[in-house]
């Protein structure tokens, strides 16, 4: 028997070539999205990571405990503290570590690493045994910085080149004197990293004479733990921590698994749903290939051979083809996560830098798919071929599925498709996003089985709606339509590719057009400012950024808005200091109760906050500043917040005099005229071209708050670019074997009058209305899934409402009608060529 499915395997070359093809599709799609998302997510990882090589303890500040109405602060590194922690018994050596943001421009002014960290720190000393220099010398002054090897190469900078760069302050133009190497994951990924001299460092950095954190090295033999508890005896208790060096690389590798989770678990519904596609791609191929070789098999028990050994010989067969189609599968999957990724970059998400990762989970879940879904998929009608008595199976009795097999299929997926309706619709309902996203997962997946379960019934009455259109092409329309649902499990088989990967793409689309919308709606109906000023990482700006746009020509108003720690109530809360005079021209927010006036110590509140508090229009309450100040306030107004304006706003005057370092989130600019290009770079001049400040528009605005949502998208375009080159090759695949079982019926066709490009048109068609079939339940699908995950974004803003791009929407029926006349150009002349004559006396 084992002779016998070799050459079972070798003598079918045509349908061998096919099922390999379809194995290798489906590993290279579950393998190429496994590699995809793997490789994202390594790089994500690395920007976050950090090496501690140098760090045997690290000494770092801690904050003061708040004491009723007085906020505590963050306690200083000094000196002295690092000279303590230098003499500290076990200690080699102690090396002061400042960081902070430093934005780089490239040779045409923009910015380095965008999307990325662009980080600033400092040099320590003239050899600094954290960043080996490997051109020039330390940076020493003002004018000097040193520059890490990546961004030197992307940006086309050497040693003697001048940079232009800014912290928060001024636009600063240094020279490059040294070229260093670092194990920053920040840097591998796609930042950048700049170093001063210490003294400078800590100036531009706002810590002059202290540090962020002091590295201390332990001397030959001495453990970790020692130098720590030594540390710990050196240092003030009550105003340093300390902790390992493994200690911090156990707690970054926690850090960055908890940050990377919610990514790795949408990468890994994705990389659930190619193996889903691939499973069901094997599954329909082998149930096709082993009921077209029913009688050979019927024939075997017929000479002598056992049930079990029938079944033994198609698992071998399953066994070499799905071996040989999970390797090369796997290479191509390779190729196809790395092509994902470039079309990623060419659809203007920025992605990491970093190699390509195949893990070994990669190389076996694509073993996996490629042998044991294939046996699997062959085992099934294997067995139910060699149970079929031999004379029935010769005679075709077997061929149609039973009633009862029909009945107990449906009333499954109704089953499913009910529950899962139901479990949607009760996670809409739900308060809590956060509690409801389970459920509603869960009842997605019954949907998709129960609807995919369910394919053969509904294939009938949606294929039979596409009569009126098929008749116009006369004998072969009718034929088309009556071959797409003479077997309604291989037309729902070959159409699920379709459909899953519509029901992805369309119901993010869905989601990702109407939170668009309401960000647009949100931008223009609650901000009148013609610009927005912020920090290219999110920082706070320096006041005076807003003390140049007040004064710059054309601009008629501004305000700041201004963070400041309180207590109210002895719990902390977070002030938000305006141009009280200015806000009215600036915003427009609605006004619940009272009036929307800001100034001496009235102040308006979003209606969360009042909700909270209990306060209402006329309400009084006492503030503790952060310096220990006291003030009565009065709620001259409560107003609708949203995403962009929530909290208590106060007149800026009343602000300042309570604050030691202030700094703001965002300035607000209004112009005489009205927003372009042209007052943006206006905008830009007045403040350096300085490439760690954005000015933007509300478009600009708009587009930067749904980034997330479009960087999604983005990804999911290319793996709807995977889907459907899995989808066409699917549905040639299935076609082409369709052709072969139908040979003997094409044959009869040609015999009686039906001339080749009506079979051409026939096969053409047939495709076309599958594909077309699955893109119609997708998109149903995708709409339906888009509205529901709307419903719970609409509770926590209030400008959503579902917005259906029409279209995308019939993009995508396009590309589907597109991916039936691609995938029938093969099967067709197919089809068209064969021989009439052999046609009819094929079996």
């Amino acid at each position: 028997m084992f002779r016998t499915a070799l050459r079972n395997v070798l003598a079918h070359k045509a349908r061998l070539l096919m099922t390999v093809l379809a194995v290798m599709l489906g590993v290279a799609f579950v393998s190429g999205t496994l590699v995809f998302t793997n490789t994202i997510s390594e790089a994500q990882q690395k920007s976050s990571a950090k090496g501690f090589d140098q760090v045997d303890v690290a000494v770092r500040p801690t904050w003061e405990e708040d004491r009723g109405d007085s906020l505590g602060k963050e306690n200083e590194l000094t000196q002295d503290v690092l000279e303590r922690a230098e003499s500290a018994e076990g200690a080699a050596s102690a090396i002061g570590v400042v960081t902070g943001f430093t934005a780089i421009a490239d040779q045409d002014g923009d910015l380095i690493g965008g999307g990325f960290q662009s980080q600033g720190g400092n040099y320590w000393g003239t050899d600094d045994p954290r960043y080996p220099i490997t051109e020039g010398h330390a940076p020493k002054g003002d004018d000097e910085i040193a520059l890490d090897a990546k961004t030197a190469e992307r940006a086309g900078y050497e040693v003697g080149d001048t940079v232009r760069l800014s912290v928060d302050g001024p636009v600063l133009t240094p020279t490059v004197t040294a070229i260093f190497t670092t194990d920053d994951g920040n840097v591998a990924a796609g930042g950048s990293l700049a170093l001063f001299d210490t003294a400078t460092a800590q100036r531009l950095f706002g810590k002059t004479g202290t540090y962020d954190e002091i590295d201390v090295k332990a001397e030959a033999g001495v453990s970790q733990t020692a130098l720590k508890a030594a540390l710990d005896k050196a240092l003030p208790k009550d105003a340093t921590e300390t902790t390992t060096g493994k200690e911090l690389a156990d707690d970054q590798a926690e850090m960055i698994a908890s940050s990377m989770s919610a990514m790795k678990q949408a990468l890994l519904v994705f990389a659930g749903i190619a193996l889903f596609v691939g499973t069901f791609i094997i599954a329909n191929t082998f149930t096709m290939l082993v009921a077209q070789r029913t009688k050979e098999l019927a024939l075997l028990r017929a000479v002598g051979a056992s049930r079990r050994q029938v079944t033994r010989s198609v698992l071998i067969e399953a066994l070499v083809v799905g071996t040989v189609a999970a390797v090369t599968g796997l290479v191509a999957g390779i190729g196809i996560g790395a092509g994902l990724r470039s079309l990623m970059g060419s659809l203007g998400t920025t992605m990491p830098d970093g190699p390509l990762v195949v893990t070994p989970g990669t190389v076996v879940a694509a073993l996996a798919v490629g042998v044991l879904v294939t046996m699997l998929a062959a085992w099934l009608p294997g067995r139910r071929a060699a149970k079929i008595p031999p004379v029935a199976a010769m005679s075709s009795v077997h061929a149609t599925a039973t009633t009862r097999s029909l009945v107990l299929r449906n009333t499954i997926g109704s089953l499913f498709t009910a529950a899962g309706a139901a479990v949607v619709l009760a996670a809409t309902t739900m308060d809590d996003t956060t509690s409801a996203q389970a459920p509603m997962g869960l009842g997605a997946v019954l949907i998709v089985i129960g609807v995919f379960v369910l394919t053969p019934l509904l294939s009938r009455p949606l294929i039979a709606a596409a009569a009126p259109v098929l008749r116009v092409f006369g004998i072969s329309g009718k034929l088309a339509r009556q071959n797409a649902v003479r077997n309604p499990r291989r037309t729902a088989a070959t159409a699920s590719a379709l459909m899953i990967g519509l029901t992805l793409i369309t119901g993010m689309t869905v989601m990702a057009n109407s939170l668009q919308s309401a960000i647009d709606k949100m931008a223009a109906s609650s901000i009148k400012a013609d610009y927005v000023v912020s920090m290219a990482n999110g920082n706070d700006l320096s006041p005076d950024v807003e003390k140049k746009l007040a004064v710059a020509e054309g601009v008629t108003a501004t305000s700041p808005l201004r963070n400041a720690p309180a207590r109210i109530d002895g719990d902390t809360e977070y002030l938000t200091g305006v141009t009280g005079s200015a806000l009215g021209k600036l915003t427009d927010l609605p006004v619940e109760d009272g009036a929307f006036e800001v100034g001496g110590t009235r102040v308006v509140v979003d209606d969360t906050t009042a909700k909270s508090h209990g306060w209402q229009a006329g309400s009084d309450f006492t503030v503790a500043y952060e310096d220990g100040g006291k003030q009565e306030l009065t709620v001259a107004g409560v107003y609708q917040g949203n995403d962009m304006f929530s909290g208590i706003m106060l007149d800026l005057a009343t602000l300042a005099p309570h604050q030691s370092d202030p700094a703001d989130m965002v300035v607000l600019v209004k112009t005489s005229a009205e927003a372009s290009d042209a007052a943006k770079d206006g905008l830009e001049k007045v403040l350096g071209d300085n490439p760690a400040i954005k000015v933007q528009d509300k478009q600009d605005l708009s587009n930067e708050i749904a980034q997330m949502f479009t960087m999604m998208l983005n990804m999911l375009y290319g793996l709807l670019a995977m889907a459907v080159i899995v989808a066409v090759l699917g549905v040639v695949n299935t076609l082409a074997m369709s052709v072969f079982e139908r040979s003997q019926e094409i044959g009869m066709l040609r015999a009686i009058g039906l001339d080749r490009v009506g079979i051409k048109r026939m096969v053409r068609l047939e495709s076309l209305v599958i594909s077309l079939f699955g893109a119609v339940l997708g998109i149903g699908l995708g709409v339906f899934f888009g509205w529901a995950a709307g419903e719970l974004l609409g509770t926590k803003m209030a400008t959503y409402e579902l917005v259906l791009p029409w279209d995308r929407i019939g993009i995508f029926l396009l590309l589907a009608a597109a991916v039936g006349v691609l995938a029938a150009l093969w099967p067709a002349r197919r089809a068209a060529r064969l021989n009439m004559l052999a046609a009819i006396k094929s079996e």
